[in-house]
């Protein structure tokens, strides 16, 4: 079926379509609400040395296998204290063996035994106890860690003089993770009032919001059913719903303005609706399918929780896009010509603001280049210090409980004590308890960057050994992650089969796979997309230009997020605790969102510079009349965008801090600086050449066509309303 026959039956059948969708939203969600959720925060996978020491826990040292919570607690009289012990091994006695679902034990300071005494400060200050689950912090229910929380609320409440008693680790972190949502909704809010503004008519402004809705309504369920068949982490559905928000939003604008462009010239509602699905309709399917492919290219990266971020947003990318050429279309047959509005009479867009701008930038277009040119260059030169890694709970705010507990641990122990490192190892071939021991006791230990090492503990079995490395280092500090490196090379060298593993080592491993991957993925999506704007636009020149330019609309975000949240400027105004590394999936992330999107843009603004250019054949004013007819939708659906994915900022989780700030500051590049200065300049300054293809390139590429406009009519002519 084509765009105009789907158009019309959709049109024609409005009352069966929306009746389907409203069944599909309700339906689904029913489904989703009975089978529930199973998301994972498991960062681990595929072949690295963490996953092997891992795996050599799970098999050997089952009970020790899960992750741990903290119980840091700190009396300036001293911990010892009749009061203070007898509070705390109370709160202790607790977590016993068998008394509380998915712990396995707690290792308590005042216990007797081996290596007791080290968790208590040397000044007597501070002391901690673990307490040992049975699963990953990621595999474990969020409810896990509630008797954790709820046991340090009820000896705050004794009111013992002077104690002061934090709990910390993953376990304990993903239990205090806020309910996301009111971020959500502001930038909902503030995507209405841009459509109302661009639109100047509440009936046209409800009608990308409620095609968004029912986009992400229904990609959010699958999102959620898609966690209990591969790993999806408990983040995925706030980034799914604003990235489907952000595009369904932003293809209904498209859309509708092309469908009120019609009825201002007079067609009817149903062959308006068709020119908007043929012409707008047709370039949003193209943009969609473009986001999805950069989107599957996470796949490449091969970390399992990576795939469930990935599949997310593609379900609810591909649900919008649906939404926008089935639903879209009958909801427009309802509103009919109400849609229309008071404005009878439109001004040519040659007399509009962006048509007199890209003038002046062709008029000068070796400075315009040049200067905005420098201007990317500069914002990102952050980029060249970036540090993959993720950050410790010395970043959460000081309001949690996680980072007063970390903070607690370094004062008394030192900041790697926050990041203890594994050091696991089979008892086998030249590989001895004597030889395991003498590696982690000499060399380990000498180490400039290593604070202490645990004795060796030996399975009951004999077969295997595990000793606890604490650095000097935190846990996101590039000095512990050149620590984890270098104890590998030397186990190597001395012929010690060691496994380096825990959750810092395995994020490190994660961080280091991502780095090397990244390249291979930016290079394939690049090339991709090459192709496609090249069978697009029948050009060579336009789509190494428009590689080029978003690279740098997206390094320049990336030189943003590097300044602020690991240099930590304007960290204040953001609400970050202290600067960190970018989380190592961020970069990859942003990368195949932005470079979707920004593809968008690309293909709306060329496709109308290249409808003008087969026009007239002269390449200056199609660069004008190109720009200033889709200015200000452009710009409206960029506005709309930036509200959308700054709404992370307020967002209590620093990820998707980052992730929204990247989003938002590249799509702003991206509108202002590259579609608005360097475009118009460089297309100036090209000339005839921006339509180049070779011959023999002309008959091997195919053709592609973003829009089909049946003939030029003033309702193609323009995609202002």
């Amino acid at each position: 079926m084509t765009l105009a026959a789907l158009a019309r039956w959709c049109f024609r059948r409005r009352r069966l379509v929306l009746g389907l969708w409203v069944a599909a939203l309700i339906g689904l969600n029913t489904i989703g609400g009975i089978a529930g959720s199973a998301y994972s925060n498991n960062f681990n996978g595929g072949n690295s040395d963490s996953q092997r020491a891992f795996d050599l826990l799970r098999t050997r040292f089952p009970a020790r296998a899960g992750d741990t919570a903290d119980l840091v607690f700190s009396a300036p009289q001293g911990v010892d204290g009749p009061d203070v012990r007898q509070a705390m091994e109370g709160l202790f006695a607790r977590f016993e063996t068998g008394r509380v679902e998915h712990v396995v034990g707690v290792q308590s300071p005042y216990a007797d035994g081996p290596g007791a005494e080290n968790r208590i400060s040397r000044d007597g200050k501070v002391a901690y106890a673990t307490i040992q689950f049975d699963d990953q912090a990621g595999d474990l229910p969020t409810k896990a860690a509630q008797p954790v929380l709820d046991a340090v609320d009820a000896v705050r409440k004794q009111g013992v003089p002077g104690l002061q008693v934090e709990s910390g680790g993953e376990v304990v972190t993903r239990a205090l993770q806020p309910p996301q949502g009111a971020a959500e909704l502001i930038g909902l809010l503030a995507a209405i009032v841009i459509l109302f503004l661009a639109f100047g008519s509440l009936l046209a402004m409800g009608l990308p919001v409620l095609t968004a809705i029912f986009g992400v309504g229904i990609g959010a369920v699958f999102v959620s059913l898609f966690s209990h068949i591969i790993t999806v982490p408990s983040f995925a559905p706030q980034v799914a719903f604003t990235i489907g928000l952000g595009v369904g939003i932003d293809y209904a604008l498209l859309i509708v303005t092309r469908y009120r462009s019609g009825l201002h010239d007079g067609l009817s509602a149903e062959d308006a609706t068709v020119l908007a699905l043929t012409t707008s309709g047709r370039a949003t399917l193209f943009a969609g399918c473009t986001v999805i492919i950069s989107l599957l290219g996470m796949f490449a990266m091969g970390i399992s929780f990576i795939y469930g971020l990935a599949i997310g947003a593609v379900a609810a990318v591909l649900m919008t896009m649906l939404a926008s050429v089935t639903l879209l279309p009958a909801i427009m047959g309802f509103a009919g010509l109400k849609l229309v509005g008071k404005e009878r009479h439109r001004r040519h867009h040659r007399e509009s603001a962006a048509f007199r701008w890209s003038r002046q930038v062709q008029r000068r277009p070796w400075l315009m280049a040049g200067v905005s040119l420098v201007l990317l260059v500069v914002i990102a030169l952050p980029l060249f210090s970036i540090h993959l890694g993720v950050a410790d709970h010395g970043n959460d705010p000081k309001s949690l409980t996680t980072r007063r507990a970390y903070d607690l641990l370094a004062r008394g122990f030192g900041a790697g004590s926050n990041g203890p490192v594994i050091l696991a190892a089979e008892l086998r071939g030249s590989t001895t308890q004597a030889s395991l021991s003498d590696f982690a006791q000499k060399t380990v230990a000498s180490d400039p960057d290593v604070a202490a090492v645990t004795p060796l503990n030996v399975n009951q079995a004999g077969d295997a050994a595990v000793a606890i490395v604490i650095p000097r280092g935190a846990p996101q500090d590039r000095s512990t992650e050149k620590l984890v490196h270098r104890v590998r090379a030397e186990a190597a060298q001395a012929g010690v089969a060691a496994h380096v593993g825990g959750v810092t080592a395995a994020f490190i491993d994660a961080g280091d796979k991502v780095g090397v991957r990244l390249r291979l993925m930016v290079a394939a999506v690049i090339v991709l997309s090459f192709l496609l704007l090249m069978a697009v636009f029948r050009s060579v020149l336009v789509p190494v230009k428009a590689a080029i330019m978003n690279l740098l609309s997206i390094g320049a975000a990336y030189g943003v997020i590097v300044a602020i949240f690991q240099w930590g400027w304007l960290g204040g105004v953001v609400g970050i605790g202290r600067p960190g590394p970018i989380e190592f999936w961020v970069p990859m992330m942003l990368f195949t969102i932005l470079f979707g999107l920004s593809m968008d843009y690309e293909v709306f603004l060329l496709s109308r510079v290249r409808e003008e250019y087969l026009i007239s054949r002269d390449n200056a004013t199609a660069v004008a009349d190109g720009l200033a007819a889709t200015a200000r939708v452009i710009t409206a659906a960029a506005a709309i965008m930036i509200a959308v994915f700054s709404s992370f900022i307020l967002s209590d989780l620093r990820v998707l801090k980052l992730l929204g700030l990247g989003m938002a500051s590249a799509i702003f590049i991206d509108a202002s600086i590259i579609r608005m200065v360097l475009v118009p300049a460089t297309m100036e300054l090209l000339g005839d050449a921006n339509w180049w293809l070779p011959r023999w390139l002309e008959r091997v590429v195919p053709r592609i066509s973003v829009e089909a406009p049946p003939e030029r009519t003033p309702a193609v002519a323009g995609v202002d309303a």
